[in-house]
């Protein structure tokens, strides 16, 4: 078989020989890239883990020594085997003896603070035009299946999904002595609840984009739409004060609540809260239970295999612990010169994307002007946080109870903390990923950039390799993450995140010419797993397109530049080899575009790129000039 060429593949041929070996453990969706780097963190975490617990090592704080408090509780299954079904059964029995509407209005308050599932979704977060304070948010519930187009009628998948699911909760309500004529209704309920959720909910399409999230009504017009619920009872003993304002995520559910949930629906509701409660929390309930409630999971991912059980001790603990864990291995992992290092890089960047902005040949000089800015006010995470937040405080693990009554305490504290912020200012400090996380994130609402200890590594970055490789890896993430202050979404806040128009109309109008243009570059792509949704997709590979193009003149600006090097780098990170079933899951719900993709059509955009590996008309990596796409 001829060697694939980079003319023609530059994702097969960096990546081919290695997906040819490369092997998906039984537990995982994928391998490759960020997973690899993942699997790393999690194998020293988990080490770490163990030795506290063996009492070999010391938990290096208080807080760390809670994580292993919960970590010892759930790897513990003697004890949860004992238990078996009858912590998730106690825990029901609030909610079974609500026997209709107005008992759930005199309660439904205490339900939601022990977070039962609700008919609407709400939480404190900052109010997208003012944010330096918490408003309420409200939004639907989530749907079984991962997104609305699951549920048409020619939809083979989500019927075959709904199937595994139903199929699972039989199992499941076999368990809990509700007679077999109560667990037929249930599990009926729980479907036609489901299916009518679908009919009113936004699909992921709509959900990227954020600002039409952004829909402020009066509390009395909010309370108005939902018919039956009693929500100024509700509000008045749920939340820390009535408020004036509740941001609408999703209007057309709030318009149409009252088709889903009203005095005569109300068994549905409770029958399809109770499944989805029990189907939630049996990961923390027995072996065979936690088996049997990863099955519908395990038929989304693909995954052969539940995790074993001293891993699943181990998430679950980090999950609860996250921002701890984080930081204990950002001190742990992460050396002080790696940190200046990529500081350095982090400030070329800057430079290089103000030098950018400033030579636009289609920015205005005010919107330019007001872009700068942004860029200057733009806050950098970088590693981990110095302490942890706040919430962690609060969070003990109780040794007189078992694992399942600790996950449930744990969650009631933290959401407890959440809904306090109604009436506090917003913490800019907080970090929205921990310190071991392979990620990276903009929060346009914080115009903050932040970069976790883990991904700063190779392939990503390393000070082994060369510095044109780290701005094909690294580099390119950086300036991947600024670029979302200017993407679709990002480039509707301001310096301070808040949700306002500081551009030119001129400017913007191009800018959303541009933006189609992105879109149609990926629209439609057939990949393995599906067509891909360029609209879906379109903020990321805006930021995408613009953290290339900035890493790559940042790189050109090296003494001892290697462009081969650079793109070469740049189709590595982003190898991965995953399993069919969960192709498909993330073609249908991410808003970045699958892995080969993303290595392969953002360099097409780029002329150096032609340039580097003398690419030519008839070379599958050959775009004509006119369709290039160019934004930053």
């Amino acid at each position: 078989m001829a060697e694939v060429r980079y003319q023609d593949d530059l994702y097969d041929a960096v990546n081919g020989e290695w997906e040819k070996t490369a092997e998906i453990a039984p537990d995982k969706t994928a391998t490759g890239g960020f997973n690899d780097l993942a699997d790393d963190v999690e194998a020293k975490l988990m080490a770490d883990f163990a030795a506290i617990s063996a009492g070999k090592k010391t938990a290096p704080d208080d807080y760390f020594a809670e994580a292993v408090k919960l970590y010892d509780l759930a790897k513990d299954f003697d004890a949860r085997d004992e238990a078996g079904i009858k912590p998730a059964l106690e825990r029901l029995v609030p909610l079974d003896d609500t026997t209709d509407i107005a008992a759930f209005n005199a309660k439904a308050a205490d339900l939601e603070a022990s977070l039962f599932p609700m008919p609407f979704s709400s939480g404190v977060e900052p109010d997208l035009k003012d944010t330096s304070v918490n408003k309420v948010t409200i939004t639907g519930p989530a749907t079984i299946l991962p997104d609305v187009p699951y549920y048409a009628e020619d939809n083979a998948q989500g019927k075959a999904l709904l199937k595994v699911w139903a199929d699972m909760v039989k199992e499941l309500l076999a368990q809990t002595g509700l007679s077999e004529a109560d667990q037929a209704q249930y599990l009926a309920d729980a479907l036609a609840f489901d299916a009518e959720l679908a009919k009113h909910v936004k699909t992921r399409e709509q959900w990227a984009d954020y600002p039409a999230a952004y829909n402020p009504q009066s509390f009395q017009e909010v309370s108005a739409q939902l018919g039956d619920f009693d929500f100024a009872r509700f509000a008045k003993e749920a939340w820390a004060e009535v408020p004036e304002t509740i941001i609408v995520a999703d209007p057309r559910f709030l318009k149409e609540f009252t088709q889903l949930f009203s005095k005569s629906t109300f068994p549905r509701y409770k029958h399809w809260a109770y499944v989805s409660d029990l189907v939630s929390n049996s990961g923390y309930l027995s072996e065979a239970l936690r088996q049997l409630g990863s099955k519908y999971g395990k038929a989304l991912s693909g995954n052969p295999e539940s995790p074993k059980q001293i891993k699943h001790a181990y998430r679950l603990a980090n999950r609860v612990f996250s921002e701890p864990v984080g930081i204990y291995y950002g001190r742990t992992y992460f050396g002080e010169e790696a940190k200046q290092d990529v500081t350095k890089l982090v400030e070329n960047m800057i430079a290089t994307y103000k030098r950018r902005l400033a030579n636009s040949d289609w920015l205005s000089q005010p919107t330019k002007d007001k872009a700068i800015v942004k860029l200057d006010k733009m806050v950098l995470k970088m590693g981990y946080p110095d302490r942890p937040n706040e919430v962690y405080d609060r969070l003990h693990v109780q040794a007189d109870q078992g694992l399942f009554e600790n996950v449930i305490q744990l969650a009631e504290k933290r959401h407890a903390f959440n809904l306090e912020q109604l009436t506090k200012p917003v913490d800019r400090a907080v970090w929205n990923m921990p310190g071991h996380l392979v990620n990276a994130s903009y929060d346009p609402s914080r115009n903050d950039i932040t970069f976790p200890a883990a991904i700063l590594q190779a392939p990503f970055y390393s000070l082994k390799q060369t510095a044109s490789e780290n701005y094909g890896g690294i580099g390119a993430v950086i300036a991947h993450e600024i670029s979302h202050g200017f993407d679709n979404n990002g480039a509707q806040f301001d310096e301070y995140g808040n949700m306002t128009n500081w551009w030119q109309p001129a400017d913007y109008a191009h800018f959303k010419e541009l933006t189609q243009q992105m879109i149609a570059e990926f629209d439609g792509i057939e990949t393995p797993a599906g067509k891909v949704n360029g609209k879906q997709i379109v903020s990321e590979n805006i930021a995408d397109a613009g953290g290339l193009a900035a890493a790559l003149e940042t790189a050109q600006r090296e003494p001892d530049v290697d462009l081969k090097a650079f793109f070469t780098n740049w189709a590595r990170v982003w190898r991965q080899k995953a399993r069919p079933e969960y192709m498909k899951f993330i073609l249908s719900i991410d808003v970045h575009a699958p892995a080969k993709l993303r290595a392969n059509i953002q360099p097409q955009n780029l002329d150096e790129f032609y340039e580097a590996f003398n690419v030519l008309p008839g070379d599958g990596m050959y775009t004509e000039p006119a369709k290039r796409v160019h934004i930053w």
